[in-house]
């Protein structure tokens, strides 16, 4: 399948906005984590401008640095499923992403819960596959510590892959509810799943029918070498974060390849990073609002969140500040490929730790560009068109005033210039308004 020329979009629905003060911009509710109207109301915005889907990140207990809790508002995370269950009343088109560990999660569970909540907004479900990265969360599990980074993967491969043939142990039209007969599941287009892993035994069926869609969208956001061999096997979209275009291109090229090399159509492989856009009517304008939200940051915030996204291997405390970031520190069992990019970074840009604390605190590794809305429409043309991209996950600093900017300035650019669609939906779900084909069953197939 070709690849489009339009991009897609997706939005970080935040409780309050990407930036690690967001909270404490005037125009922002405070209390944006806890209002469901208020997600709604963010969401809304993102569907009647065209975005293809909400993503909501997740964590299973704080993993931040204990001085740095008072004053941040990432611990307050609602359950995604939960949220976006409700959320599903209350949009009509947009896509909605669930974020959900392997590590701490069973698949009958897991599996049930995203097929209802694919049915229940109408084939718009789709779940992000990770691994957990903290011990923090591990040790809300009984475990002292996390499973190594390589065995967390190979767990989650075997729970992809029994979540899959769950989906797939009614067929389409299994669920009959005829009255005349009295027959409402005809067991003829019933299979069992029979599993027996290393990992999982799982017998099924599952009692929730085939999903709309067949399988929710698959996400995954590997970039370590076995996180994105496990993205090219079986994410359909693939979310990353690259603040370079060079690099951008590696990856792009990397997963594409990898996953033809697996027998997949690279068209059916979607990479989206993660772009931070501070937008102003004039750069200055732009360079002002980021001043401002980093003038409300407090210094054990910039220490607790530099030193989590590097993975905890580095006192940040006890280092001299205004020296260079050396080009390497301890290999973390947190998320290795985020260490990697900060790092490689700081060495290209010779960043000091000051510099670099400085750039986790605004973007956490991400694309941030800090401009007019033709400048941010620009970056993501030339990302989108050198192959870096197919589209972006938007992550506004501030929520949702800055979301409201993107849509009000950024998005008639990009539609000026043909690069994003001028309607919010072309398909009935959300496989078909990303290009993904609908799977098979594979009880059919054999």
């Amino acid at each position: 399948m070709g690849r489009s020329d339009e991009m897609k979009l997706g939005l970080y629905l935040s409780q309050t906005g990407y930036h690690e003060s967001g909270w404490l911009d005037p125009s922002v509710p405070a209390n944006g984590g806890s209002d469901v109207d208020q997600y709604a109301y963010v969401a809304g915005l993102a569907e009647d401008a065209g975005f293809h889907f909400v993503f909501l990140a997740d964590h299973q207990g704080v993993i931040n640095d204990h001085a740095a809790i008072p004053h941040i508002s990432r611990n307050y995370w609602s359950e995604p499923i939960t949220l976006l269950s409700a959320l599903s009343v209350k949009t009509r088109d947009i896509g909605l992403i669930a974020t959900a560990s392997t590590t701490y999660n069973q698949p009958y569970s897991l599996a049930r819960m995203l097929a209802s909540l694919d049915h229940l907004s109408g084939g718009r479900g789709a779940w992000n596959i990770v691994t957990s990265a903290s011990d923090s969360e591990a040790q809300n599990f009984g475990d002292n510590e996390l499973p190594d980074h390589d065995s967390r993967y190979a767990r989650a491969r075997e729970f992809v892959e029994v979540v899959k043939g769950l989906w797939d142990t009614w067929e389409d039209d299994a669920f009959i509810r005829d009255k005349e007969s009295g027959i409402y599941a005809d067991t003829t287009k019933l299979h069992l799943l029979k599993h027996q892993g290393k990992h999982f035994s799982v017998r099924g069926p599952l009692n929730v029918a085939r999903p709309p869609q067949g399988h929710p969208v698959l996400v995954q956001a590997g970039a370590s070498q076995t996180g994105m061999a496990f993205a090219a096997e079986v994410g359909e979209v693939v979310f990353t974060a690259e603040p370079s275009l060079e690099n951008g291109k590696h990856y792009y090229a990397a997963i594409k390849d990898k996953a033809r090399t697996l027998g997949r159509d690279e068209g059916q492989v979607l990479v989206m990073p993660g772009i931070v856009p501070i937008v102003g009517e004039t750069k200055q304008d732009a360079t002002d609002k980021l001043q401002m939200l980093q003038s409300y940051t407090h210094f054990d915030v910039l220490i607790g969140q530099a030193q989590l996204w590097l993975g905890s291997v580095i006192d940040l405390r006890s280092v001299n500040l205004d020296s260079l970031v050396p080009e390497t520190l301890p290999q973390t069992n947190f998320i290795q490929s985020r260490q990697k990019v900060l790092l490689d970074l700081a060495a290209h840009q010779k960043f000091t730790w000051k510099q670099l604390i400085r750039f986790v605190s605004d973007s956490r590794g991400h694309l941030m560009v800090v401009g007019t809305p033709s400048e941010i429409a620009n970056t993501m043309v030339d990302v989108f068109e050198h192959r870096a991209a197919d589209g972006f996950n938007i992550l506004p600093a501030t929520s949702p005033s800055g979301l409201i900017d993107f849509v009000e300035l950024v998005v008639p650019e990009l539609r000026r210039q043909g690069k994003f669609r001028s309607r919010s939906s072309s398909g009935n779900t959300l496989r078909e308004n990303l290009g993904l084909k609908r799977p098979l069953n594979r009880f059919m197939q054999a």
